[in-house]
């Protein structure tokens, strides 16, 4: 192909953004959306041009057509020149860190098999097995330790924690939930969990006292997640973890209304952008659930460690 048409085909920079990919990992068109977030027909129109020039080569496998990187030299030089451009490609350094979590699920097939568990479990009945019971064997099994409820509400999760926790502090910015929790715990005799009113971005809690903070479907509620996110790093311990329990980003905006959300969940990137941004290492993201009903909500839990 001649190096005139390669320029031609590099000044959109969607189709530099794909070659750049290629050039890393051999991907799908479905990894290709997930990554660049743009829909499947205009992927697969700019990997045909591609194609069509010489610059990309498919192959099948099952349902999947996968694409690799096949240029020529010329052309290979100006992927170098524009990957190295001061914003060249604004969106690369972007695109590597969605390509390393695409390949890490790629290569997470235990992940699939427990996925394929969680499906059955609750429609096959076993006598004495539920969820309520796998939840309680689990939390006896945490160590004791001081935990953070961020976005606590009435603080039905903080008590269930504070079953097995030293200590725990629930954060809410709704003096009503907090007065109404606060009453629910003593009713109940539950002497470790104490209630905070405050707002996750500006956290009621001293630096460093947790060993664990926790958002819980709360996130979303934020005005800015990521100085949320910043606070919990700020009250954690060395040593001490994060645990973010979130929707993932869906197009149902009716839920702004029904339920106050301020954005409509996260990608698994944001939420890995947000904790390693605020110093967590060793962050992970999975999918954990999804609904069956409409508009089929899907749970994603992240998890990271303050050094």
């Amino acid at each position: 192909m001649s190096l005139l048409r390669s320029i031609r085909l590099l000044g959109d920079p969607t189709r530099v953004r794909l070659l750049l990919l290629l050039r890393r990992e051999e991907l799908s068109v479905a990894e290709l959306q997930v990554i660049l977030a743009k829909g499947q027909s205009q992927i697969s129109t700019h990997l045909a041009q591609l194609k069509q020039a010489g610059l990309v080569q498919d192959r099948r496998e099952g349902k999947s057509n996968f694409y690799r990187l096949k240029l020529e030299e010329a052309s290979t030089g100006l992927l170098d020149l524009l990957e190295k451009e001061p914003g060249g490609v604004s969106e690369a350094a972007v695109d590597a860190e969605a390509l390393e979590l695409v390949l890490s699920k790629r290569r997470d097939r235990m992940r699939a098999y427990f996925d394929g568990l969680a499906g059955r479990f609750g429609r096959e009945y076993l006598p004495g097995r539920s969820w309520q019971g796998l939840a309680e064997a689990l939390l006896g099994l945490l160590p004791p330790m001081t935990i953070a409820d961020l976005g606590a509400g009435e603080g039905t999760f903080s008590q269930l924690l504070a079953r097995r926790a030293l200590r725990v502090i629930a954060v809410d910015n709704s003096e009503r939930m907090v007065e109404f929790g606060s009453q629910l715990a003593a009713r109940n005799s539950v002497a470790n969990l104490e209630f905070r009113l405050g707002d996750m971005e500006s956290l009621p809690v001293p630096d460093g006292e947790v060993d664990l903070a926790f958002f819980s479907q709360s996130l979303h509620h934020a005005l800015h997640p990521e100085k949320a996110v910043a606070e919990a790093w700020r009250i954690t311990k060395p040593g001490g973890r994060i645990a973010v329990l979130d929707l993932v980003r869906h197009q149902f905006e009716e839920a702004r209304e029904m339920y106050a959300d301020v954005w409509l969940g996260f990608t698994e990137l944001e939420l890995q952008q947000f904790m390693k941004s605020a110093g967590f290492m060793n962050v992970s993201t999975a999918v954990v659930h999804r609904e069956t009903e409409l508009p089929h909500f899907e749970t994603v839990l992240a998890l990271g460690e303050k050094p």
